[in-house]
């Protein structure tokens, strides 16, 4: 049992998962205001502003900074994984949504031309983030990291 409460009050854990879930508010309300319309998918669905892998990251490594030293060996490794992961939402998840994006055109030009293809088909096209997407996610991160610290 001490472990369950050693992970459930770890502050570095705590600030990721705030992290993650005040970015995904933060896309459902911008989505909402952009769109007129309360689209339930961004809640927890990747993709759009900002960026909520690139906060859960930044809040984690900026609690283990607070708290463990910003010259620690466990700050430097977070923010090795923070740097992947934003990098990542940038690079390989956007050009990923990218390439969804063209061959969901193209599975629309062959239903056009009377092929038998249905929306399961379909690609998820919105996977990865801007780079503004994934700096604002960091910023918001890091304000969190340290408004838990």
């Amino acid at each position: 049992m001490k472990t369950v409460y050693g992970i459930i009050f770890n502050r570095p854990i705590q600030a990721a998962f705030v992290g993650w879930a005040v970015a995904q508010l933060l896309k459902f309300f911008i989505n909402f205001l952009i769109n007129r319309k309360a689209d339930k998918s961004r809640l927890l669905g990747a993709g759009g502003m900002p960026s909520s892998h690139s906060a859960m990251a930044c809040a984690m490594m900026t609690t283990i900074g607070m708290h463990s030293g910003f010259d620690s060996t466990v700050f430097a490794l977070s923010a090795c994984f923070a740097t992947v992961v934003m990098y990542d939402a940038a690079g390989v998840r956007r050009s990923t949504g990218k390439n969804a994006e063209t061959l969901n055109t193209l599975i629309d030009m062959l239903v056009d031309n009377g092929y038998d293809l249905n929306d399961e088909q379909k690609l998820k096209e919105l996977v990865g983030h801007t780079p503004l997407q994934v700096l604002a996610g960091a910023v918001l991160g890091i304000l969190i990291g340290i408004l838990m610290s």
